[in-house]
This record gives C-alpha cells, sequence and structure tokens, in this order.
C-alpha cells in the first residue's frame, strides 16, 4: 500500500508522527523555499471529460500537470485553488512576523496538502510547566472532496501534540470556502478573522483550565472515554478493552502526570488526544488524514465537548 504522505517538511523537533524533513530557518519566512522543500511547487488543472462515443460531458478532470495524474473528477464550476495560491494567504503574517511557517506537506500523491503556521505569540499556560502553543492551519484538496479550511489547532508544548480543532471545532464552520471563481477573493477576505481566532485561542485555553481544575474518578474515566470513543457500555471485546486500556495508561503516565494536571478532566482530554495523536489508526500516514481530515478530527472534538460538558 502507499503511502498517505508524499512528502513534507517541518521546523524544530521531530514531529510527533515521526515523518518529515527538516526545514531550515531561511525557509520559515520564505513561501518559495518552503514550497520546494514540502514537494508542493506543483500546478493543477482542469481538463475536459468525453463519452465513449466522443461527446464532451459538464464535469471535469482534476489532474496535476507536471506528471497528469488524475485527481478526480469536479463539477463545472469547480476552481482550483494553487498551492503557490494556498501558501501566498500567509504572506502578509510572514511579513509582519506574526506568524512563521512551521509544517507543509500532502497527502494521497498530492491530492490533499496543507500548511500549518505558528503564531508567534505567548503560549497559554494552562497549569504550571502546561502550554499551549498557536498554530494557524489552511488545507486544501485537489480532488474535491473538501472545501479551502483555515482554522486553529493550539498544540500542547509537553508532548507537541496537536489538538486538531481546525477541522473539528465547529467554530471553523466559519471560515470554510468551496472552490468557486471567488475562491482565491474569500481567502483574502479570511484575514479579517484572525482576531477572531486569537479570541478562540484564549477561549479555549480557559476551557482548559477549567478541566484542569477539576478532578474525574474512575468510573467516570471510564464512562467519557467510552461515550468520546463510541465504545457501547458493558462492551467487554478484546478490541475495546485494548483501546480501553492504552487510554487508561495515557491518564496515569507522562505528561498527565505533572502536578496540576494529574487525576483531572484534562488530563482524561489529553489521554484520549494522545491516542489519537499516536495510537489509533494502522499506522502515522494514516493518522495525520485522519487527525486533520477525517475521523479523529471529529472524536478529538467530541473529546472536549464531552469532557466540558461532564464538568458542568
Amino acid at each position: 500500500m502507499s503511502h498517505e504522505v508524499e512528502q513534507m517538511v517541518y521546523f524544530g523537533e521531530v514531529p510527533w508522527h515521526g515523518l518529515g524533513n527538516l526545514m531550515p530557518e531561511t525557509a520559515r519566512y520564505n513561501i518559495d523555499e518552503c514550497i520546494k522543500l514540502a514537494g508542493l511547487d506543483f500546478t493543477v488543472d482542469t481538463r475536459p471529460l468525453y463519452m465513449a462515443d466522443g461527446r464532451e460531458v459538464s464535469h471535469r478532470a482534476v489532474v496535476r500537470e507536471m506528471d497528469n495524474t488524475v485527481y478526480g473528477v469536479v463539477g463545472p464550476q469547480y476552481t482550483p485553488l494553487q498551492n503557490q495560491e494556498a501558501f501566498n494567504w500567509f504572506q502578509p503574517f510572514l511579513d509582519t512576523k506574526m506568524c512563521q511557517l512551521h509544517t507543509a506537506g500532502s497527502l494521497f500523491a498530492g491530492k490533499k496538502i496543507w500548511v500549518l503556521a505558528q503564531v508567534n505569540s505567548e503560549n497559554s499556560v494552562i497549569v504550571k510547566d502546561d502550554e499551549i502553543a498557536k498554530f494557524v492551519l489552511l488545507s486544501n484538496s485537489h480532488d474535491g472532496t473538501t472545501s479551502v479550511r483555515v482554522g486553529f489547532t493550539p498544540i500542547r508544548v509537553v508532548c507537541a501534540n496537536t489538538m486538531a480543532f481546525a477541522h473539528g471545532h465547529k467554530n471553523s464552520s466559519l471560515i470554510r470556502l468551496r472552490h468557486c471563481v471567488n475562491v482565491k477573493t474569500n481567502l483574502e477576505n479570511v484575514r479579517e478573522i484572525m482576531d477572531i481566532t486569537n479570541q478562540q485561542f484564549e477561549a479555549t485555553a480557559e476551557q482548559f483550565r477549567l478541566l484542569a481544575s477539576k478532578n474525574i474518578n474512575a468510573a467516570d474515566l471510564d464512562k467519557y472515554v467510552r461515550k468520546t470513543l463510541d465504545i457501547k457500555e458493558g462492551e467487554i471485546s478484546t478490541r475495546s478493552q485494548n483501546i480501553l486500556e492504552k487510554v487508561f495508561a495515557k491518564f496515569t503516565t507522562g505528561n498527565q502526570d505533572l502536578p496540576g494536571v494529574r487525576g483531572t478532566y484534562w488530563a482524561a482530554y489529553n489521554a484520549v488526544n494522545e491516542y489519537l495523536n499516536y495510537v489509533h489508526g494502522h499506522n502515522a500516514n494514516n493518522r495525520i488524514n485522519n487527525l486533520w481530515f477525517g475521523q479523529n478530527a471529529a472524536m478529538n472534538d467530541r473529546a472536549l465537548e464531552n469532557a466540558l460538558h461532564m464538568v458542568s
């Protein structure tokens, strides 16, 4: 089976998924350099489709121009957003040093691409020695399966695991853009929501602090994990038990054993979060796709909502 991650680049320590090539400091504010290092220096085009008898149909094929790879079939109004255009959205923030590029890459031979930039602002302290850094994630698909999406994703500094709100959180529905003729203009207008995004960061940090202030007992931990990961009450299959044991182990070890974190709903939430980051799925390639584009993003969002509901 081919790898889902075609190519990617990262800055700093090796990411939690262990994939990618190291980005030099010079590329953090240089879009052209980062695009090349991430293997995203390609363009796509839409081409006509024909019936067997030669008649042209209204739908079109999306094709990567450098190797004629066919990514998908789209409607006649579909307008591609080129990788260069997606990166260029960050340029004003790079020029003003509001953010710097952190990771970028592609999945499924280039069908899906992302750019993750770190916001140059102070981390949000949840408890002593446990902080959340702020990132903005832009993702796009060239196969017509998803819209252009921009949102925030907090990353826990102590373990570098993303919380993946950029796609899963309901607030991010404000910034999803369809592939239409105005997609580039609409993307420009999204810059106006950066202040709102920062407010979302701070509001979410307050939610995290609330979770850290509330202790959770064994019975509620079991209930919380089952509800979040969709394991039925009383289910005792080997697979379900293995999942529960892995999450419970993360609840009592590592970063969940920090003072102020230990035994709290914040520890429970992060145990689930780390399970989705490091364990759930067939491999690291699969986890990246699911965490930012698929099932894990929804479960990650549900993990926070369930924890907040239980403490309230």
